[in-house]
């Protein structure tokens, strides 16, 4: 019998960060830093806006844009606190950032588009590039820059083919920002090739280092910026799967299509949950995130203060939750590390290259967990490279 399967499915890898987490599912006394998922419950208003929509029987599809009152907060959100004028017809609800990121994709790519990747980055960005049709086109940032996209990659990497730019700051993995000043550099040579900007704003409220600041604020950016985000990391929503996207018109018209087709809408409890969290957060001057953000805040500096007292140069992350120090100095690569930590030590890490080849010297931890786990984690971290000098 012939292959049944689509050739671009049958080539992707499988996913290096869950590869470390199903393992350490099974593995009895393991502390995981491999998935980024906020260790917060998700708060009580939150969680009782979606108990009182069960009770009141608000269980039915929701229109396919999704919520009103929804969308109507999603764009005062976007504007109060970043600067971004949204319109609620051109706002639609997704079945998590993840969705969006896909929708877009599907809605621009061509066969042949490349679409320029900066990496280290999500692992979802290139293997959705390519299910899409397109061409993912790796530019590698490195730690000597704080992981900060330029001008001059741009440029270096940009082909008659090239489409759009996927920006994801602050970053996973490697916790960089872009200032203003250096989304503005971009601005210039994002415009003479004519790209579209693909900007995953996901960790915008996880920013350590003054306000987030987007590139569809910015000049004449809004109408080539397609700005996705969603709830899963600063209101601790990732199981609740919400997010949304911002979208240029003619795009947003094919994207509203696609998810007509494919989801249909986002899950209406979870929506419900959703309005609440940014409806009564501008109550309280979301003061609950402002106390997520202090405490990853405390956490990061925890664990960069212990990589680099290891021997483990570790930049200093001003956004999201997450370390990603080098692990050169041990004379491993990230995936050596990663596996034999897991082994020896039971502690979960992710190999630098799940997020592109400029990770390969690196490995990936999350501090979204207890400080507890974090400085017995660390314990076991030092007993292992310590093993390995002794060795060495």
């Amino acid at each position: 019998m012939r292959s049944f399967v689509n050739q671009r499915a049958a080539g992707l890898k499988p996913s290096g960060i869950r590869k470390f987490f199903d393992i350490v599912q099974e593995m009895e006394g393991a502390i995981s830093l491999g998935v980024g998922e906020p260790d917060f419950v998700t708060p009580w208003y939150i969680r009782d806006a979606a108990v009182r929509s069960i009770k009141r029987g608000l269980t039915q599809y929701t229109g396919n844009r999704g919520l009103p009152e929804l969308r109507e907060n999603i764009c005062r959100y976007m504007a109060e606190r970043f600067g971004v004028v949204c319109d609620p017809e051109h706002t639609l609800v997704t079945v998590g950032a993840s969705e969006a990121i896909d929708l877009t994709l599907r809605a621009i790519c061509g066969e042949g588009d490349e679409i320029l990747v900066p990496e280290p980055c999500y692992v979802s960005y290139a293997p959705t590039v390519t299910l899409a049709g397109g061409t993912p086109v790796a530019v590698q940032c490195t730690a000597d820059n704080d992981f900060v996209l330029t001008p001059a990659q741009i440029e270096a990497a940009v082909t008659a083919n090239t489409k759009a730019l996927i920006l994801a700051y602050p970053n996973n993995p490697t916790g960089a920002i872009m200032t203003k000043e250096q989304l503005e550099a971009l601005i210039p040579v994002i415009e003479k090739h004519d790209l579209l900007v693909i900007s995953d704003e996901i960790y915008a409220e996880l920013t350590y280092v003054g306000r987030h600041v987007s590139i569809a604020s910015l000049g004449n950016m809004r109408g080539r910026t397609v700005v996705i985000s969603g709830f899963s990391k600063a209101f601790a929503m990732t199981g609740w799967r919400v997010g949304f996207v911002c979208a240029p018109a003619e795009i947003d018209d094919a994207i509203f299509k696609i998810h007509q087709y494919g989801i249909m809408c986002a899950p209406r409890v979870s929506q419900h949950a959703a309005a609440a969290a940014l409806g009564e957060g501008f109550a309280d001057g979301f003061s609950v995130v402002e106390e997520m953000r202090a405490e990853y805040a405390r956490r990061g500096r925890f664990m960069v203060n212990a990589f680099n007292s290891l021997g483990l140069k570790c930049f200093q992350p001003k956004g999201a939750f997450y370390v990603f120090p080098s692990i050169e100095s041990t004379g491993l690569d990230g995936e050596e590390f990663a596996n034999r930590l897991l082994r020896e030590r039971k502690v979960a890490v992710v190999p630098g290259t799940a997020f592109g080849d400029a990770g390969k010297m690196h490995v990936r931890c999350s501090y979204a967990t207890s400080q507890e786990n974090l400085t017995e984690a660390i314990g076991r971290i030092s007993d292992f490279v310590g093993n390995l000098s002794d060795k060495g």
